[in-house]
């Protein structure tokens, strides 16, 4: 049976110190909830970063970020949008059509993006310049000083072929990397997980075990 011990990042006190300090130990962000998974006998869940300074691009990731060489990033105030929802409706049903969050309303949505008592913000990633353009993909990343947290990401099924759940990784990589920030945090990984596993394809990647993060080639 799964576990969490979580704590609320009420508006009383820091609540962006603490995220940070949390997220450092392994911990992550849902609305204004954070959590980590505190299973009696296991401990397969590992939060994950990618340090982006150390981070290069193989000929497989200048593959796929040539072919999502036509979106075009957008950084937007996190207020939930009717498009954004239709978006996340459609990969909810394309790609996790039977998991805990295919039945998502709007007003569920509207509290995943705008119940936020830290800096986030909103990736938009649309097919060429300009708010018309057809909305491709997005993710919700919350911003701190040490890194930016990836919290959720979805995409148009139709655009799967190009690996653009992989691309949106690789663009947080490189944007971190111009802004001189350490990490990009992927959230949790389970080893030998097919879910999951797709995290450890970007290395080097860190891996918390315990109180120390270390190089996932140490998990194997």
């Amino acid at each position: 049976m799964e576990r969490k011990v979580f704590t609320n990042l009420g508006p009383d006190g820091d609540p962006s110190a603490l995220h940070e300090r949390l997220s450092s130990s392994g911990f992550r962000r849902s609305q204004n909830i954070i959590y980590r998974p505190a299973c009696a006998a296991c401990n397969a869940c590992k939060a994950t970063r990618v340090p982006v300074q150390k981070f290069e691009l193989t000929k497989r990731w200048r593959r796929i970020v040539k072919k999502n060489a036509n979106l075009v990033r957008g950084a937007v105030r996190p207020v939930a949008t009717a498009e954004q929802y239709r978006l996340m409706k459609r990969y909810l049903m394309g790609r996790h059509k039977d998991g805990g969050m295919s039945d998502m309303s709007i007003s569920d949505y509207i509290s995943m993006v705008e119940d936020s008592p830290v800096p986030s913000v909103v990736f938009e990633y649309r097919l060429g310049d300009g708010d018309d353009a057809p909305l491709i993909a997005a993710a919700i990343t919350d911003v701190m000083r040490d890194g930016l947290s990836m919290v959720y990401s979805f995409f148009d099924p139709d655009f799967a072929k190009q690996s653009i759940g992989s691309f949106i990784i690789l663009d947080h990589i490189a944007h971190a990397k111009e802004l001189g920030i350490e990490h990009v945090f992927l959230g949790y990984w389970v080893k030998n997980s097919d879910k999951m596993d797709y995290k450890a394809r970007f290395r080097p990647l860190e891996v918390l075990d315990g109180d120390v993060w270390s190089d996932i080639e140490h998990q194997r």
